[in-house]
């Protein structure tokens, strides 16, 4: 599972990240501003599971299917499910936006990418887009969260400390700049609609499909 947080092992088998305990609250008061009432969400790159018992917890209209490439990450999923029991948490699926073939079909009415873009190469971002693309329907929702590089925003010592941290663990991960990654996703049939600020630097970006 790839994560610069630390993370625990609770006594139910799900990992838990300090991380995921701070910014949960944030961007669950964007998404329920912003996500449909009912519908079908997928989440891609869930990690540890927490957010997607928090969201469908707390967004009870939807049907959330989280989803990672990592073994270990749904096994995490799957445990925080476990104790949940929530009827519209689905199984997580293992999706991996380097590979195409893992892609479910159907339509959903989001899709939402927390804290990956940063932490993959540059090919997951345009797989992630093609994969909205492809699943979102007309005037569906796709919504990331994480830190971004942006031309008109100096940008925060700690996102500096962070950008050089990430490229020293892998030289293709680090912080990319908002408006690439606007383009790849108007390439695909999706408009920038928000940029809202959220708490420690970090940015919610949400696209439409056109």
């Amino acid at each position: 599972m790839q994560t610069m947080d630390p993370i625990d092992a609770t006594p139910s088998g799900g990992l838990r990240s300090p991380a995921v305990a701070r910014n949960t609250g944030p961007i669950l008061e964007v998404l329920r501003a912003h996500l449909p009432a009912r519908g079908a969400v997928l989440e891609i790159a869930a990690g540890s599971g927490e957010h997607a018992v928090a969201f469908a917890s707390a967004l009870t209209g939807l049907d959330w299917t989280p989803s990672d490439p990592s073994p270990e990450a749904r096994a995490s999923i799957a445990a925080w499910a476990e104790t949940a029991r929530l009827p519209n948490l689905q199984a997580p699926l293992a999706l991996d936006m380097l590979d195409p073939a893992t892609w479910p079909e159907g339509t959903v009415q989001a899709v939402v990418c927390i804290n990956m873009i940063h932490i993959s190469p540059w090919a997951a971002t345009g797989g992630l887009m093609a994969l909205a693309g492809r699943m979102l329907a007309p005037g569906g929702l796709l919504a990331l969260y994480g830190p971004y590089r942006e031309a008109e925003v100096p940008l925060a010592p700690s996102n500096a400390a962070f950008d050089e941290s990430l490229k020293g663990r892998n030289p293709a991960w680090g912080l990319r700049d908002r408006d690439a990654v606007a383009a790849a996703a108007k390439a695909e049939g999706l408009a920038l609609t928000l940029r809202t600020s959220m708490p420690a630097n970090n940015l919610m970006l949400m696209f439409r499909r056109v």
